[in-house]
């Protein structure tokens, strides 16, 4: 999910925007995305710090436009790809801008894949540090592994694997010893703020300068091969290929009209997969994209039995995330954005995307 703030001026957000209530945020009240608001610290990458808070909406992403994705070959990446995977039965392949994109946006139907027995590869392009660096990044993926052992009902340990791939990137591969029909990878590129200027630490930039040409390319956070927009387009189709997927997750992409105030990177990993997954060999029918931070907007969808189980795996992810933490199921779905997430998931096909 990531960064969470109301731009200030001059961040490119829109202009019609819903007023600010005051009179219900201190000055110590909020800090969203990674965007300083009176003088408050730089924060985001999933990150929500509240104090003093009563009620308030959810975040608006800043509106970019966004180049067309860089094309990619129109044959699927080799058979030979580091990141092949046995073929699992009733494959989905979910790619997320963020740790956490996965068990807000798409639960309950995530967990549902899960307990199905289904096989599950889960990818998290940029590495949701919000300018905090690589060890803040590696609690949000502990919290994520931590989320989906609540989801497969088992706290065995994870193995960690360094792929290279065909695409020359360099990724990291979670996958459980005990049930192999999960894996988690990561690719670690910078978050791109909710402001999509990115931050300080990662040279103010993101998915969106990537793929608008205004940077030649991203570094890995953790230091790993530099990403072109041609790597990056060549490294999501071959991760999806890998999976042999009979289904795709992701985000919104940037061209439909329920991306509108969405994170700007997760409308750039909805677009990218939408752009990539002919290579892959995935057709358009076999792609689900979820709504982001705009779902607040729809009637609630996510309720009793169905909410407990989804704030248990979040309240879980949380824990380990130290900007989020909430003790309680109760707190959890107080907190501002957070709680009207988690009580809606819209799902979106390819002829319901609106595209503009």
């Amino acid at each position: 999910m990531s960064d969470i703030d109301e731009p200030s001026p001059g961040d490119g957000a829109e202009e019609e925007r819903p007023p600010k209530r005051h009179s219900l945020v201190g000055r110590r009240a909020l800090v969203f995305g990674g965007i300083a608001v009176g003088g408050l610290a730089v924060l985001g990458g999933g990150a929500l710090v509240y104090r003093d808070i009563r009620r308030s909406a959810g975040p608006e992403g800043a509106w970019v436009e966004l180049d067309p994705i860089v094309a990619v070959p129109s044959r699927a990446p080799g058979e030979t790809s580091p990141a092949f995977e046995e073929p699992g039965t009733d494959t989905t392949v979910a790619v997320w801008a963020h740790a956490d994109d996965d068990i807000i946006f798409a639960n309950p139907h995530l967990a549902g894949v899960i307990a199905s027995g289904a096989t599950l590869r889960t990818v998290f392009v940029t590495a949701g540090d919000a300018g905090r660096g690589l060890d803040y990044a590696q609690q949000r993926e502990a919290g994520i592994r931590g989320a989906y052992d609540v989801m497969r009902g088992s706290t065995s340990a994870w193995e960690t694997r360094e792929l290279t791939l065909l695409s020359g990137a360099r990724v990291t591969r979670f996958v459980p010893v005990d049930d192999p029909r999960l894996s988690i990878t990561v690719l670690r590129l910078p978050d791109g703020n909710l402001s999509a200027k990115g931050f300080p630490g990662t040279g103010d930039a993101g998915l969106t300068q990537l793929i608008n040409g205004s940077v030649p390319a991203l570094r890995p956070i953790d230091g790993g091969p530099p990403i072109d927009p041609n790597r990056l387009a060549a490294t999501v189709a071959e991760l999806i290929h890998a999976g042999r997927p009979d289904h795709v997750t992701t985000n919104i992409p940037h061209e439909s009209a329920f991306a509108r105030g969405d994170h700007p990177d997760h409308a750039c990993v909805g677009s990218l997969v939408r752009a990539v997954a002919p290579a892959a060999g995935v057709g358009a029918e076999a792609v689900t994209y979820y709504v982001g931070y705009p779902s607040q907007h729809q009637p609630v969808n996510v309720e009793g039995e169905d909410l407990d189980a989804k704030v248990a795996v979040y309240q879980t992810y949380a824990a380990q995330d130290p900007v989020v933490t909430c003790d309680s199921a109760s707190a959890c779905l107080a907190q501002p954005g957070f709680g009207q997430w988690l009580r809606r998931s819209y799902a979106k096909t390819e002829d319901e995307l609106q595209v503009s």
